[in-house]
């Protein structure tokens, strides 16, 4: 309404952003489309891309918030020397008692902007992102996984500091011409009474 401008709505962008080297066993980055799925305190289920993950007290697998990862994640038995987690998926906790493997699987959206956020990294379903999808990493369009990677933030700040430059300046120009054409109809206006 009037001559002002009004923020609709906030999309969220999940593309992926630059993966760094942490060489931690249990840290995944989710390179391409997918989310870790975690059980909130209250027992709800929520989504992150988060994949800083630690072992608990008990061998659960946890977020850094302690959240326990569901996923198809087992807890790591006592005794284990190594972990590896494929790219696609396949978990192998290697110790005294032999090898143990397993497969996890990734959430995707169909609409994941539609997802709620409650903050630290946790999305809740909702009707506009639709129903989770379950499958497996690096098959039928899901992200891989990449063992010892976490993904830093998928925002430029550069490219972002030039894109609000030039919003500013084109804000600018606009304001000029607004200016411009109340000076000239003011000039018409004076023309008129004399």
């Amino acid at each position: 309404m009037g001559h002002g401008s009004q923020a609709v709505a906030t999309s969220k962008i999940f593309t992926n952003g630059e993966l760094t080297h942490t060489g931690e066993s249990l840290d995944v980055a989710i390179q391409g489309d997918g989310f870790l799925e975690v059980q909130l305190a209250d027992g709800t289920k929520a989504y992150t891309r988060d994949g800083a993950l630690k072992a608990g007290a008990d061998g659960r697998i946890t977020t850094s918030d302690g959240l326990v990862v569901q996923s198809g994640f087992q807890p790591v038995p006592t005794g284990t020397t190594s972990i590896n987690i494929s790219t696609n998926g396949v978990v192998s906790y290697t110790g005294a008692n032999g090898t143990t493997s397993f497969q996890v699987q990734l959430a995707r959206f169909a609409n994941p902007s539609g997802l709620d956020s409650l903050g630290g990294n946790l999305y809740r379903e909702t009707p506009a992102s639709g129903a989770a999808e379950l499958g497996n990493p690096n098959q039928n369009g899901f992200g891989q996984l990449e063992q010892g990677y976490l993904e830093l933030s998928n925002v430029t700040v550069v490219e972002e500091m030039v894109n609000m430059i030039m919003a500013q300046r084109a804000y600018e120009v606009n304001a000029k011409a607004v200016q411009a054409s109340d000076e000239m109809m003011q000039m018409s206006n004076n023309l008129r009474r004399t």
